[in-house]
C-alpha cells in the first residue's frame, strides 16, 4: 500500500480512513514562510527576506491549535513487510516480455539497443492494488539479463538484482517474476544487469487504486518515461570515466572551461584557483548524451486533448545518469505524487527529477493549442518534448546554457585545499537551497549574486563587498533589488504526506554515511569504501533504521533503497513524505528512516548508473533470513555479485611524431589498483626509455600512488659509462640535480616510488632504483589552452625536458607538435584510446 490511509481500516488499531485525509490537517493549519538563511524571519505569505532579499520558502505548517502528541502510525510500521498492508484477493495479471537486440538511429548512425516487445521503451504494465503479477521474461539475447521492479515492495527473491536477490536470466531462458501488488502509484522497471539500462530495458509500472478508493478524475493519464541516449557503447563510457578520459565529452557539450575562455570572460584567476585546489572543470553531469528521450522518442504528440482537459503525467526518470528539469508551456505544474506515494498537491513552475525518481504531475490544457511539456537535461545540453493538445504550438520556457565559470567560483569557495568541503555554520538539506542558481542565466544577476552570498555566509566566507564596505544584509550593495517574479521550484521541503508517517521511537538504530568520490579514477563511495570493500550491514527484523547521509562530494547523488519505503525527514514533521529515492545535493545532510520488516539482502546505492558500477552502495542484510531459493550457494552468488564492481578499465595513447614515438597505457583493476606503462624512443631506437609500474591509489581523492616496477633504458651515455667502467676508469658524465650520475649503471633496474598530485594538477613522481639512483619528475598532461588545444610538459632531475601541444580533431585523433631537449622538434599525430 502506498499510503496507510488507503488501507482497509482496522478499527481496533487505528482511526478510520477519513481521519487521515489531508483536508483534516489543513483545516487546523496554514502555510508559514521563512528565509532559508535567516529562519527567525517568518511570514504568513510569500515574499522576500528583509535581511538578505532571498525569497521566503514555504516551511513547516503553522498550527493554530495545540498539536497532538505524536503517535506512530501502525500501518506505516508494517508497510515494508510483504503482508499487513492490504487484503489481497485481486485477479492474476500476466504479461510476457520478450527481450531482444534491436537497432536504433537517433543521429544518422545505426546503434545497438535492447528492445522489449519490439520497442526501446518497454511496455507500460498496469495492475490494480491487490492483484498478483505474473511477468514472464523471455531472454532472446546472447547475454544474461533480468528486471528489477523499482520501488516495489515484494519478496526478496523477486527483486531482480542478479546474484544478490535473483538468479540472472540466461540466454534462451524464460523466467517468471511473481509477486502481489500491495501498493498503488507510479513505479518503473529496468535491468540491473551490468550496463544494459543505458541502451534500453526500462518501462513504467502503474499500480491503480482499488475500486471504491477515492481518486481524482482525469481526462487522460499518460506514462512519461524520461531517458538519455548515447551512440557510444556503455562499456566505453564507463572506461572513459574511470580513465578520466572525458575530454571529448566536454568538447561536445561546449563545457571545457579552458584558459583562453577564462581570459576572455575575465575568469583567469577563477580558473587558476580551481586548478590550484586540484579540481576538475565545473560540470553537473559526467557523460555527453546525443539525445534525450520521452517514451523512447525525442518528441511525441497527444493531439486528442482540448481546452479544459486535466491530464495526469506519470513521470519516471529512466535516464542512466541524467537529472531532468521539467516545465510546462501551459502554466504551472501540480505535483500530486512522488516515488509512488501520494503527496498533498503543490504547484510549482518547475522541478528537477533525480535519476530513478518518479513524480505524478497534473497539468491542464488552458486553450485549444498544443502545449509543450519539456524535460531538459540538468547540464542543459538538450531536451525532449511531449506536446499536449492540437493547434498552434506553445513552447515551454527555454533553459539557457549554464554559466559554468560562475559555478567554478562557487566550487572554489566550497572546497578546502585538502579536497574536503568546507564546514558550514548551518545544516543544509532537502534541496532547501539550489546552489546551482549561480549558473542560471534566466535568473537576474542580483538573484545569482544573492545565492553566492548566502553560500559564502554559510561557510563563513566574507565577500569582497563586505570586506571593503562592511555591507550589512539589508543594504544589498551593488545589487539590483527591483521586484522580479520568482520562479517557484519544487524542493523536498514542499512535499507533505496526506497522512501521518511517524514511526515508533523505541528500538531505533542510527547509521551515518558520508558520500565521497573523485573524478580522477572515478571512485564513488560511502565512507571512502566501495560495496566490494565492506561487509553487509546486518539488520534485525523489527528495528527502526534512521540513516543520516552527508554529501562530501561535488556531485549530487540519488540514493535508492530496494524493497522499502522510507520517511524523508523534512519540515513537515509528522507528515514527512514517503520515498524510495533521495537526491542529496553537494554539502547537504538528509535523514531517512524506515521500519525493517523485510527479509533477505537489499541493495542501497546511488542510481547514477556509472556511480553504482563504481561501487557506490551498501547491502542491508536481514539476520536469520530464510534461504533464497534462487541462490542456493550464497557464497558463490555474493562473489559473482561483486564482480560488477571490480571492472577492469584501460586507456592508451600513442604519439607518432617526426622526432620520436611516445606511448603510454594505464589499466585499473577495480577501484584502487593500477598498472602504468610508458615508452618513448627516437626512430633509430638507440635512445629509448620504458617503465612499468604497479601500485595502489590511496585516499578518497586518490592523489597518492605508491608503486613498484622496473625501468629499461638505452642511450649513448649508458653505453659510454659501461665501456668506461669496464676499462677500470672513472666515468665523468652529466650529473643529476642530486649530484648522481645521469647515465644509469645498468640498462635494467627495479624501482620503488610514489606519484602524488600537486596543486595545479601537476603530477610529482619520485623513485629510487636498486642502485640507489633517485629520479624526480614533474609533469602535466591535458592543460586546457582552448576548447580543442591541450598543452603538456615534463621535466625531471636528470635534466630532461619536453613540452608540446595537440589539437583534438576527433575523439581518437589529435594533431600534435612537441619539443624534446634530447630529440629536438617534431610534429605528428596522437592517437588516444
Amino acid at each position: 500500500m502506498k499510503e496507510a490511509g488507503r488501507n482497509k481500516p482496522d478499527t481496533k488499531s487505528k482511526p478510520s480512513h477519513s481521519q487521515h485525509q489531508p483536508q483534516s490537517s489543513q483545516s487546523q493549519s496554514k502555510s508559514l514562510y521563512s528565509c532559508p538563511m535567516h529562519p527567525e524571519v517568518t511570514s504568513d505569505k510569500p515574499g522576500k527576506c528583509p535581511k538578505c532579499g532571498m525569497e521566503l520558502v514555504e516551511n513547516e505548517n503553522y498550527q493554530h491549535v495545540v498539536a497532538e502528541e505524536p503517535k506512530a502510525n501502525p500501518s506505516i510500521f508494517k508497510r515494508n513487510s510483504e503482508n499487513g498492508k492490504v487484503t489481497f484477493g485481486g485477479k492474476t495479471v500476466r504479461y510476457d516480455l520478450y527481450v531482444k537486440d534491436t537497432i536504433v538511429n537517433f543521429t544518422g548512425k545505426n546503434r545497438r539497443a535492447i528492445a522489449i516487445n519490439g520497442k526501446l521503451q518497454a511496455p507500460t504494465l498496469y495492475f490494480t492494488e491487490g492483484d498478483t503479477a505474473e511477468i514472464y521474461l523471455h531472454n532472446m539475447l546472447k547475454e544474461n539479463t533480468g528486471l528489477h521492479w523499482h520501488g516495489v515492495i515484494l519478496p526478496n527473491e523477486q527483486d531482480g538484482v542478479p546474484y544478490l536477490t535473483t538468479k540472472p536470466v540466461t540466454p534462451g531462458e524464460t523466467h517468471l517474476y511473481k509477486f502481489r501488488i500491495s501498493q498503488n502509484g507510479t513505479y518503473w522497471y529496468h535491468s540491473h544487469e551490468a550496463l544494459q539500462e543505458q541502451i534500453g530495458m526500462n518501462g513504467i509500472l502503474v499500480f491503480n487504486k482499488r475500486e471504491g478508493e477515492p481518486k481524482p478524475s482525469y481526462t487522460q493519464e499518460i506514462p512519461v518515461l524520461l531517458g538519455d541516449w548515447s551512440d557510444e557503447d556503455p562499456m566505453q563510457i564507463a572506461r572513459r570515466l574511470h580513465m578520466a578520459n572525458t575530454d571529448w565529452y566536454a568538447i561536445k557539450k561546449n563545457a571545457v572551461q579552458s584558459y583562453w575562455e577564462a581570459i576572455k570572460s575575465g575568469n583567469f584567476g577563477t580558473k587558476a584557483l580551481n586548478e590550484w585546489k586540484r579540481m576538475e572543470a565545473m560540470d553537473v553531469s559526467d557523460v555527453y548524451y546525443d539525445k534525450f528521450l520521452i517514451n523512447g522518442l525525442p518528441s511525441s504528440d497527444y493531439s486528442n486533448l482540448k481546452a479544459g482537459d486535466k491530464v495526469r503525467l506519470r513521470v519516471a526518470n529512466g535516464g542512466s545518469s541524467t537529472y531532468f528539469w521539467l516545465n510546462y508551456g501551459g502554466g504551472k505544474i501540480k505535483v500530486v505524487g512522488n516515488d509512488g506515494n501520494d503527496v498533498v498537491p503543490v504547484e510549482v513552475d518547475r522541478l528537477i527529477v533525480g535519476v530513478s525518481e518518479t513524480y505524478d504531475i497534473e497539468v491542464t490544457i488552458p486553450e485549444n493549442k498544443s502545449f509543450e511539456f519539456r524535460s531538459t537535461s540538468e547540464d542543459r545540453v538538450g531536451h525532449a518534448s511531449l506536446w499536449l493538445g492540437s493547434g498552434e504550438k506553445v513552447e515551454a520556457s527555454n533553459l539557457p546554457r549554464l554559466l559554468l565559470f560562475e559555478g567554478m567560483k562557487m566550487m572554489n569557495g566550497m572546497m578546502e585545499m585538502s579536497g574536503n568541503m568546507k564546514p558550514m555554520n548551518m545544516t543544509m538539506g532537502n534541496q532547501m537551497m539550489d546552489m546551482n542558481e549561480v549558473m542560471y542565466p534566466e535568473l537576474s544577476e542580483s538573484q545569482r549574486k544573492m545565492t553566492m552570498k548566502h553560500m559564502n555566509e554559510m561557510m563563513g566566507v566574507k565577500t569582497k563587498e563586505e570586506d571593503h564596505s562592511g555591507t550589512e544584509h539589508g543594504n544589498h550593495s551593488g545589487m539590483d533589488m527591483k521586484e522580479e517574479k520568482p520562479i517557484k521550484r519544487l524542493s523536498y521541503n514542499l512535499l507533505k504526506s496526506p497522512e501521518k508517517t511517524i514511526l515508533p521511537d523505541e528500538n531505533v538504530r542510527e547509521l551515518k554515511f558520508t558520500l565521497e568520490g573523485n573524478m580522477n579514477q572515478y571512485l564513488w563511495t560511502l565512507d571512502n569504501k566501495t560495496v566490494t570493500e565492506t561487509d553487509k550491514i546486518l539488520v534485525k527484523k523489527g528495528e527502526i533504521l534512521r540513516i543520516t547521509i552527508y554529501n562530501n562530494s561535488m556531485m549530487r547523488h540519488p540514493m535508492h533503497l530496494h524493497g522499502h519505503d522510507f520517511r524523508l525527514i523534512n519540515s513537515k514533521g509528522e507528515y514527512s513524505p514517503l520515498k524510495n529515492v533521495v537526491d542529496i545535493m553537494p554539502m547537504e545532510t538528509n535523514t531517512i528512516e524506515f521500519a525493517a520488516n523485510q527479509d533477505g539482502d537489499w541493495f542501497f546505492h546511488c542510481h547514477i548508473l556509472y556511480h553504482m558500477m563504481a561501487g557506490m552502495g551498501r547491502i542491508f542484510s536481514y539476520e536469520n533470513s530464510k534461504p533464497n531459493p534462487q541462490l542456493p550457494d550464497r557464497k558463490l552468488a555474493w562473489k559473482n555479485f561483486l564482480k560488477d564492481n571490480k571492472m577492469i578499465s584501460s586507456m592508451g595513447m600513442l604519439d607518432i611524431a617526426s622526432n620520436k614515438v611516445h606511448a603510454e597505457s594505464m589499466t585499473m583493476f577495480g577501484p584502487r589498483w593500477a598498472n602504468l606503462n610508458q615508452f618513448h624512443s627516437n626512430w633509430d631506437f638507440d635512445h629509448f626509455e620504458g617503465n612499468v609500474k604497479v601500485g595502489r591509489f590511496l585516499g578518497k581523492f586518490q592523489w597518492a600512488l605508491p608503486y613498484a616496477g622496473f625501468r629499461i633504458q638505452k642511450n649513448h651515455e649508458i653505453m659510454e659509462r659501461q665501456m668506461t667502467e669496464d676499462m677500470g676508469m672513472k666515468f665523468r658524465g652529466k650529473k643529476t640535480w642530486f649530484g648522481q650520475q645521469k647515465a644509469a649503471k645498468d640498462q635494467y633496474a627495479f624501482m620503488v616510488g610514489v606519484q602524488y598530485m600537486l596543486p595545479m594538477l601537476v603530477t610529482a613522481d619520485a623513485s629510487v632504483d636498486q642502485n640507489g639512483k633517485v629520479l624526480l619528475e614533474l609533469s602535466r598532461e591535458d592543460i586546457p589552452i582552448s576548447r580543442r588545444i591541450r598543452g603538456n610538459f615534463s621535466f625531471n632531475s636528470d635534466g630532461e625536458f619536453s613540452t608540446g601541444l595537440r589539437y583534438i580533431v576527433q575523439k581518437w585523433v589529435s594533431v600534435s607538435g612537441n619539443y624534446d631537449n634530447e630529440m629536438g622538434w617534431g610534429a605528428g599525430l596522437t592517437l588516444t584510446y
